[in-house]
């Protein structure tokens, strides 16, 4: 495999994970500001940007889907690699949960 994919594998865990954290961390600043319960509104709102925080970290779903076409096409290689990114997306964002639920002592699913 590549450097550049290597380089691509690790920026898509660290956008997915950075959309995560650092939404629900400026969304409970502003929970605070209007007088809600801070940490109640992290969890949700750390459920809702999870599915964004990957779409974010993979260039949005039509170049994935795209990628995956032409994958098909050619060699199963491009298709692991574009299941390899997106694996590592998800890891983000499921990092990022998991740093967010130790934060404010509440499962979120």
């Amino acid at each position: 495999m590549e450097e550049r994919f290597f380089a691509q594998f690790i920026h898509c865990f660290f956008i997915a994970f950075g959309v995560i954290l650092g939404g629900t961390l400026i969304g409970g600043i502003g929970a605070f500001a209007t007088g809600d319960a801070p940490f109640t509104e992290m969890g949700r709102i750390a459920r809702k940007l999870w599915i964004w925080g990957i779409v974010a970290a993979i260039g949005g779903t039509f170049d994935a889907i795209d990628n995956f076409k032409r994958a098909l096409d050619g060699s199963s290689i491009d298709l692991i690699k574009q299941g390899l990114i997106i694996l590592s997306a998800m890891g983000g964002a499921k990092a990022a949960i998991i740093i967010i639920s130790w934060l404010i002592q509440e499962e979120v699913s």
